[in-house]
């Protein structure tokens, strides 16, 4: 598809969950897993390596890079604390945009050996790999690197961690369609497709799948089933623990702006028309 074919008013990741999208600001950890650390060697000197920890999941970026930067003085520690440092720099190029605070994430994501690293700490640095390997501009080999951490099995990421990554996955997936033609795009949007399908076989009250099962549809040009997408993620949203507030919210972002319109254009219908029909959905659907 090419850039005139796509909807003008094109949503941003940043804009599709608020909350839980990936490129998001808040719940202070982004992309990368707030798992529990409990399982640190006991034989490790922690303390610094703690501290640095308890400081990135306050997204006090700046002084958990100090503190990791510390904690690596003791050889045992060296690579556990270049992790961390790179995900504080990540988060930080994540507000900033400054080039450095990336260089620095690259820098010591590439000095790590994560041979001694246990299963989450193995795929947290992989998921690091893939962030840094999107900022880059490599959108299709960032998406085959979080492929491996979202096939690795779900005692590797905990529900809201899977939700981050294949969220960074899609879009990765999808940054790399926009460089294709048209025809070539369908290939990576039933990519997309494929995973939400398998996603919500397994867990229906996903967030991610439930947005990213209309948003394909809608990117492959299948209008209807973008519409239908979107309304079996409407009605499906009370799985999730927020009872579907930020599904719903992103649903009706993308149905206003992009699917409403597209469906109006194809069927030769009026755009009030069409938005009509939604809101009477939505309110046969509301509670009480």
């Amino acid at each position: 598809m090419t850039d005139k074919n796509r909807c003008t008013n094109e949503i941003e990741p940043s804009q599709r969950y608020g909350t839980i999208g990936p490129m998001g600001r808040a719940g202070l950890t982004a992309l990368f897993l707030v798992w529990s650390w409990a399982g640190v060697r006991a034989q490790e000197p922690a303390d610094l390596l703690t501290q640095a920890r308890v400081l990135y999941n306050e997204g006090r970026f700046e002084a958990a890079v100090d503190a990791a930067e510390r904690a690596r003085v003791t050889p045992a520690l060296v690579d556990r604390a270049d992790l961390i440092a790179a995900r504080a720099f990540l988060e930080r190029y994540r507000e900033t945009v400054a080039i450095k605070d990336l260089t620095s994430a690259r820098d010591r994501l590439r000095r790590i050996n994560p041979q001694s690293f246990d299963a989450r700490e193995r795929a947290e640095f992989i998921v690091g790999l893939g962030e840094t390997l999107y900022f880059d501009g490599s959108f299709g080999a960032a998406a085959d690197l979080l492929q491996l951490v979202l096939e690795g099995g779900s005692s590797t990421l905990d529900p809201e961690a899977r939700e981050r990554v294949l969220d960074w996955w899609a879009i990765a997936v999808d940054r790399e369609a926009w460089t294709k033609s048209f025809a070539e795009q369908q290939v990576f949007y039933e990519r997309i497709r494929d995973r939400m399908r398998g996603e919500l076989n397994v867990r229906p009250e996903s967030p991610t799948a439930g947005y990213w099962a209309a948003s394909a549809a809608r990117s492959q040009g299948d209008i209807n089933g973008a519409w239908d997408a979107a309304e079996a993620g409407w009605v499906r949203a009370v799985l999730a623990k927020d009872r579907g507030a930020q599904l719903r919210a992103a649903l009706d972002q993308i149905m206003l702006l992009a699917i409403v319109p597209e469906r109006a254009r194809a069927l030769g219908q009026s755009e009030e028309e069409l938005r009509l029909m939604w809101e009477q959905f939505k309110e046969l659907w509301k509670e009480d």
